[in-house]
């Protein structure tokens, strides 16, 4: 059966590209592969671009790119789409030399923006070792992907069906809270073949922007801390405190991007053996800390 295998790279419309490299770069510790006067692509490790950046006034999400291991799986996953009469696109030679793969399609979310599906990454050159400014160690990426992804959901039962159904991605858990009196958020977690706890996960809510946040994994949990410091002697503003997720056992804080949305920087989390994994409800998102600083 095919079926996805990560996460591999994201594209968000962005409409300040110099603080967003900023932020990248210098806060976050990812490098810069290229840029020019349309945008920039981010490197996370050997893969030769992860985050893609286009000058866009809609700050928000633009893409969310799966990796197949072979053509063949890729093949075979588009033909069962098209089955269930999904409208799939095929990328043409521009666009490929563009996202730096061999061959994708692309179809499009519920909630406004694209998924696109490929087999064939680049990477950098053998002389072109990834470098930080800023990392002790390095992001947690190869087979687990880039990390994740919440997108709000317009209408939650249609976006949980499209990811489960249509994109055939596994549910990992769930997460029902009520945040205020009679305000309960619905979350669902998704994960890939490879097995990061979630790759993508979605909960109704009203909000102007798509997407509440991206995640970035690291190897040494000092670069979770370092990284808050670093947030707080620039003056970006903490949307979560350090804290706990007691479902995917992430170590995080959450801070607020130039674009409005947000973004994780997490430590350790779960890898999950469907064999022997118990899909669960839990009732709150965080198990200690996380305060929250900013409502938006």
């Amino acid at each position: 059966m095919a079926e996805i295998h990560s996460l591999a790279y994201a594209g968000f419309g962005v409409s300040d590209l110099d603080k967003w490299q900023w932020l990248a770069t210098d806060i976050i510790g990812m490098q810069v592969a290229h840029r020019d006067e349309q945008g920039l692509t981010l490197r996370m490790d050997e893969y030769a671009q992860r985050f893609f950046l286009e000058k866009n006034p809609i700050d928000d999400i633009l893409v969310a790119g799966w990796q197949f291991r072979s053509e063949q799986e890729l093949e075979s996953y588009v033909r069962e789409l098209r089955e269930k009469e999904v409208p799939v696109e095929v990328l043409s030679r521009e666009m490929l030399q563009r996202r730096k793969v061999e061959k994708a399609y692309s179809v499009e979310d519920p909630n406004g923006f694209t998924h696109e599906f490929f087999f064939g990454h680049s990477e950098a050159g053998l002389n072109d070792a990834f470098r930080s400014k800023v990392l002790k160690g390095s992001f947690v990426t190869g087979d687990l992907g880039i990390g994740h992804l919440l997108p709000f959901a317009k209408n939650g039962p249609q976006t949980v069906s499209f990811y489960q159904d249509v994109l055939k991605l596994r549910v990992s858990d769930y997460i029902r809270e009520e945040v205020q009196p009679g305000i309960v958020v619905d979350a669902t977690f998704f994960h890939t073949a490879t097995g990061r706890h979630h790759s993508i996960a979605t909960a109704q809510a009203p909000s102007p922007k798509v997407l509440n946040h991206f995640m970035v994994q690291v190897q040494n949990m000092d670069d979770v801390g370092l990284a808050y410091d670093r947030c707080i002697k620039a003056g970006i503003p903490i949307i979560l405190e350090l804290g706990h997720h007691p479902n995917d056992r992430t170590f995080s804080f959450y801070a607020q991007t130039p674009s409005g949305f947000n973004f994780e920087m997490g430590w350790g989390g779960v890898v999950i053996d469907d064999r022997h994994w118990e899909v669960k409800a839990f009732n709150k998102m965080s198990d200690w800390g996380h305060k929250r600083n900013i409502v938006l």
